[in-house]
């Protein structure tokens, strides 16, 4: 048996223009798309604060 594919959830976010400028000029200094560095700051975010999800 394979495993299911797990499919991203999509999430509709309002961000404040500023905001949104920073996390662009972020994401095109580390050549990621702007979704990608939404991601990557949230993980950031969730290790700092020790949530991390455990893979197992």
């Amino acid at each position: 048996m394979s495993a299911a594919k797990r499919e991203p959830k999509r999430v509709l976010l309002r961000l404040d223009p500023a905001i949104h400028d920073a996390i662009a000029k972020w994401a095109a200094d580390d050549l990621r798309s702007i979704n990608a560095q939404i991601e990557y700051a949230l993980r950031l975010a969730l290790k700092q604060a020790g949530r991390e999800h455990k893979s197992s």
